[in-house]
């Protein structure tokens, strides 16, 4: 059994491969067993979802099999993704630091508390960083990780998902969290130095470019139910063959879910079943100047959702 085998949660779902084909399929513990002919579509359920009715199945008898011999792939099929940047405070602090002390007149001390009383007031009185990112590249960690061979700043971003239920468009902060079906892991794979337009600075970011390749959305491997998951204070950690990499609380988000699905959802209906990622925390490869290689194994582990495994493979240079 490996680290991704047994679920935390009383039940979740998650998407398995079946013959040729993908099934919806409930997870218990380390069991898992087909929803075929229990629920008809994914996100038609999501947007009503009865919880009750699969909190029942998961404690009665029926066709288990052990979740170790599962195929498991992504566990959502989202119309629309949307992410957030620049959303953790420790994170964003951190990197505005290490710009004002590229300046040597500059004290540390004076430019951590510059930065801080920066953050603390765009949490106060700014908005949400959103961006879009191609459901395309939505998959399940039996997908290994196809590292471009156009670049050698491919890096990792670990985050707590969101996955909406009932539809909201022009919701506020009080009622958001009632649109929000579960959660989900998402590790949001960067390709650093396509980031930036080379050619034409004042254009700013290229996120189509430095995010979508095949395959930069890791997901899952479980869609945990809202009511089993603390967002508020969820641990988010990430190990590179084996070592610490990223480990944070959601706690330190500056803009919280509520916050994001009613940012969000101003300009655009958000579906049943899209995905709002919530931003990554700080320790990533441009952090440590360490980058995605050929043979790396990524795990992704959030608080109540699991662990989802990321073998990396270099693309042969032609």
């Amino acid at each position: 059994m490996t680290i991704s085998d047994r679920l935390d949660a009383p039940f979740a779902l998650a998407r398995m491969r079946e013959g040729e084909g993908v099934v919806l399929a409930l997870v218990a513990g380390d069991r898992i067993r087909s929803l075929a002919g229990e629920v008809d579509e994914l996100n038609a359920f999501l947007a009503e979802p009865d919880w009750r009715r699969l909190a029942a199945l998961a404690d009665a008898p029926g066709d288990w099999s052990p979740l170790a011999d599962a195929v498991l792939t992504a566990p959502v099929v989202p119309r629309q993704v949307l992410q957030t940047g620049a959303n953790y405070r420790e994170h964003v602090i951190e990197l505005v630091v290490a710009g004002l002390t590229q300046d040597p007149t500059r004290d540390p001390d004076e430019a951590r508390a510059f930065a801080a009383r920066m953050m603390d007031d765009r949490a106060a009185n700014g908005e949400p960083y959103f961006f879009i990112g191609l459901p395309a590249c939505v998959v399940g960690d039996d997908v290994p990780l196809r590292l471009p061979a156009s670049s050698d700043v491919h890096d990792w971003e670990l985050e707590l998902a969101v996955v909406i239920g009932r539809e909201a468009f022009r919701v506020d902060r009080e009622h958001a969290l009632e649109h929000v079906a579960g959660y989900t892991i998402v590790n949001d794979i960067t390709t650093r130095d396509l980031v930036f337009r080379k050619d034409m600075k004042e254009i700013g970011t290229d996120w189509y470019r430095a995010k979508n390749s095949p395959g930069f959305l890791p997901t899952g491997p479980f869609l945990v139910p809202a009511q089993f998951v603390d967002p508020a204070d969820a641990r988010v950690r990430l190990e590179l063959n084996g070592e610490t990499m990223q480990d944070a609380s959601t706690s330190d988000l500056l803009f919280d879910v509520a916050a994001l699905i009613s940012a969000a959802s101003q300009t655009h209906p958000l579906l049943p079943g899209d995905l709002l990622l919530t931003g990554s925390p700080a320790g990533n490869g441009q952090h440590w100047g360490r980058f995605l290689q050929d043979g790396d194994v990524m795990h992704g582990t959030i608080e109540g959702l699991g662990t989802q495994v990321v073998r990396c493979i270099g693309e042969d240079r032609r």
